[in-house]
């Protein structure tokens, strides 16, 4: 039977929400977690299950990226995830591209990254179209896992091994701490973390609505090369170093952007960067697109689709293969900030990530707080 009152309860049973109860159960916190679903269902599960550190934000959002890969390396191991491949391999191919490359490495955040010849590069991601490309960055920090079988297995160890309760299927009418109005009664907890994800209007409206919030939709796929093809690490390309702002905020990749504007106009303006990573059934997920609005249509553009797959075959060369999935997924964006938390009182906290890199960073943003609550 579970317990009527609990230190903690989080809603929202992504990987932000999950993040949130392993830090509050590695210090004996008795915590629930509420979830609207029958098991994670949004950009948690919709997305490359790539953790990425190089590239992202200077400061902060890279500072929280470099710790929670040390706590996914951890959790992995211990909720028997399988990491299916390391590192990052980002193509350049165009000397602008290789200027931004250059600037990066200057970078604290380069440190441990290298520059590559594309005979470097083609040993760490053996399907690499080397003569489409000039140069690579090379990062030793990135994870990839399986994100729709990562959450469910974190929730399960979660809930066997740290003793978190879990309610799925439960809707939340009002969160007034210490009290939680549900579809299956209330539910008593000293401090509640609101994990809404891209819905900013279930709870706490007012409360989101002026930080800025929309949403982005994004279009991904899964390729299956007829034969073979180890991909060895993550693979990305000139249009990741011109949207992802570790790179992008770089003066150096003002040309960039504007030669990309020219030449790929139709990517730029459909907010397309590639990224591919492999699962263990050999198959690539590849993605993706960004488009911005309250609500976002539901269907896939068969156009933006065809953009990144033409940016793939110009990166890596797979030989024939065929499309045996396309999504979308959604999540919550604001212009002039990567995540919020926001306090409506001392014991209640919201917290949002607003830049698409949650599985990224949402470890160490729960370690902060629980810190904060708790002490």
């Amino acid at each position: 039977m579970k317990p009527s009152s609990y230190d903690l309860a989080v809603v929202g049973a992504g990987i932000v929400g999950l993040a949130h109860a392993l830090a509050a159960a590695n210090r004996g916190k008795r915590v629930i977690v509420i979830d609207r679903d029958a098991a994670a269902n949004g950009a948690s599960i919709r997305n490359f299950g790539f953790v990425t550190i190089t590239g992202q934000q200077a400061g902060d959002c890279w500072q929280k990226a470099m710790r929670s890969r040390t706590v996914w390396g951890k959790v992995a191991e211990s909720a028997g995830i399988p990491i299916l491949h390391r590192g990052l391999t980002m193509t350049a191919r165009r000397p602008e591209a290789e200027a931004v490359i250059d600037a990066f490495l200057r970078t604290e955040m380069g440190a441990e990254c290298q520059r590559l010849t594309p005979a470097q590069a083609l040993e760490k991601a053996p399907r690499l179209r080397v003569g489409g490309i000039s140069a690579a960055l090379y990062s030793p920090f990135e994870l990839r896992v399986e994100s729709k079988d990562a959450l469910p297995r974190i929730a399960s160890w979660l809930e066997a091994e740290k003793g978190v309760d879990f309610l799925w299927q439960t809707s939340i009418t009002s969160v007034e701490t210490p009290k939680l109005v549900t579809s299956r009664g209330d539910v008593h907890a000293e401090s509640v973390i609101v994990c809404p994800g891209d819905d900013g209007t279930s709870l706490f409206a007012d409360r989101i609505a002026p930080y800025g919030v929309t949403r982005c939709k994004l279009q991904m796929l899964r390729v299956k090369p007829e034969k073979p093809a180890p991909l060895g690490t993550a693979v990305m390309s000139d249009l990741g170093l011109a949207r992802y702002l570790g790179y992008a905020d770089l003066p150096e990749a003002a040309p960039l952007k504007q030669l990309l504007d020219k030449e790929q106009a139709a990517c730029r303006q459909n907010g397309i960067h590639l990224i591919v990573v492999q699962s263990a059934d050999g198959s690539l997920v590849v993605g993706d697109s960004h488009h911005y609005g309250p609500t976002p249509d539901p269907f896939i553009d068969n156009g933006v689709n065809d953009l990144i797959l033409e940016e793939m075959d110009a990166v890596l060369d797979l030989g024939p293969y065929e499309v045996s999935e396309a999504w979308i997924g959604t999540y919550a964006s604001a212009a002039d900030r990567w995540r919020f938390t926001d306090a409506p009182d001392d014991a209640t906290r919201i917290v949002v990530v607003t830049a698409g890199c949650g599985a990224s960073t949402a470890f160490a943003i729960g370690e902060e707080t629980i810190q904060e609550l708790f002490g």
